[in-house]
């Protein structure tokens, strides 16, 4: 029964469990809050991993940067069209958001009647004193505190540590490797609870908000593909196009591949050997350049679930009565872009990131439990955003410093 179980795809007992959940909302009506409790049950287990996550993950990313001084024209370059394009996904995000809200598409607190919940208190420091605050006085406080801004410093500034300290530091680098991937495991256990969890928060939701509810979730799936559409077919384009030199519909037939197993893992580390093989191939890109690049873009890389964490921030506020300031929008901007280099190219990593951005802002955690049910659908596309995302910077960075060949990229009349 269980080997039955496990032999279907995850996404597919998702899927499953969010048309029953659903169902049973609308049959069962407010009752369904009964089982409410299994989902909260995967929630805890959700923010159990946020912490030891990100310290792992975020350390084992800059570590694997190498000698910055080797690198020297590719990683620099690499670096800075990672964060720039993550700035642009982020606001992307939030932009869809706003006007999401200004349009009625994500519903009031009042229009959707959402339960009272204990709503954090949103971080109203001065500019001087969040700067002070990025500076952990005892970072296992931070760890305990959840503090989203300390930690993530703390963990670049050991990943920058190991860098320094060479050969003496590779004995550490390979414990924050390992745990990076331990993690990642116990991430993968987490996840098989996904179908439960989603079956009782979809029951929940659909029972007591009924469906303006699930309108609003219909809404968040179709800005969720509309954005991460909008950063492949337009910031990857014009990379390409404007940065790289490089004909756009070449690019996009060489990483066809890559897209198909995206979609269908929502797993950039399930698709890297794909990736790594169109890159190689098809797009002409050198084997150090395609390595080294890709790989890091595969851990840090993350502009669909960047665009994602802002979308997903406006549509919390919406429906828990949130004001948000600018101030706060870009705080969201700093840390949906520093988060999503934490999160780790599994599917469901988006939903650990949640937690980190939403506590920072005032966003009650109970909006995980809201899109839980529906972000294995969003999953796929932010993935297959990603995987681009690597592919397109991969390919400008070797066009940018000579190391592609571009006899090799395959033509239009080769498909």
């Amino acid at each position: 029964m269980f080997a039955k179980w496990f032999a279907i795809p995850l996404w597919q007992r998702v899927i499953g469990a969010l048309i029953l959940g659903i169902a049973l909302g609308l049959y069962w009506g407010p009752e369904a809050e009964g089982i409410k409790w299994i989902g909260d049950f995967f929630i805890k287990s959700i923010k159990m991993l946020v912490v030891p996550l990100i310290f792992f993950s975020l350390v084992s990313g800059v570590a694997a940067i190498g000698d910055l001084r080797k690198l020297g024209a590719v990683g620099g370059r690499a670096m800075i069209l990672f964060l720039v394009s993550g700035q642009i996904a982020v606001w992307l995000g939030l932009a869809l958001g706003t006007g999401a809200v200004n349009l009625g598409l994500f519903p009031s607190k009042e229009e959707l009647g959402t339960p009272e919940v204990d709503t954090p208190a949103p971080n109203e420091t001065t500019a001087v004193d969040m700067i002070l605050s990025i500076v952990p006085e005892s970072p296992v406080q931070v760890m305990a505190d959840v503090a989203v801004l300390p930690l993530i410093v703390f963990s670049m500034l050991i990943g920058i540590g190991i860098l320094m300290a060479k050969e003496e530091g590779e004995p550490v680098q390979k414990i924050f490797d390992s745990g990076a991937v331990i993690m990642q495991k116990v991430t993968m256990i987490v996840m098989e609870l996904t179908p439960f969890g989603v079956f009782a928060l979809m029951a929940w939701v659909a029972g007591t908000l009924g469906v303006d509810a699930l309108k609003a979730l219909g809404w968040l799936v179709a800005l969720n593909y509309l954005g991460c559409l909008m950063i492949i077919l337009i910031m990857y384009s014009a990379m390409i196009k404007f940065i790289a030199k490089l004909p756009v519909v070449d690019y996009f037939r060489g990483i066809v591949d890559a897209i198909a197993v995206s979609y269908s893992t929502a797993s950039s580390n399930a698709t890297l050997p794909v990736t790594l093989r169109c890159v190689r191939r098809n797009l002409g890109v050198s084997n150090s350049v395609a390595s080294f690049v890709v790989s890091l873009g595969a851990t840090i890389n993350m502009n669909g679930t960047a665009m994602y964490l802002g979308l997903a921030t406006l549509f919390g506020a919406s429906i828990f009565g949130v004001d948000l300031t600018w101030g706060q929008y870009f705080l969201i901007s700093i840390l949906a872009t520093l988060g999503a280099i934490g999160a780790a190219g599994i599917p469901g990593a988006g939903l650990i990131m949640m937690a980190l951005v939403f506590g920072a802002v005032g966003v009650p955690l109970e909006t995980i439990a809201f899109v839980a049910g529906v972000d294995r659908i969003m999953d796929m596309m932010r993935t297959t955003t990603n995987v681009s995302g690597d592919a397109a910077v991969a390919t400008t960075v070797a066009s940018m410093t000579g190391e592609i060949d571009r006899a090799e990229m395959i033509s239009a009349d080769d498909v």
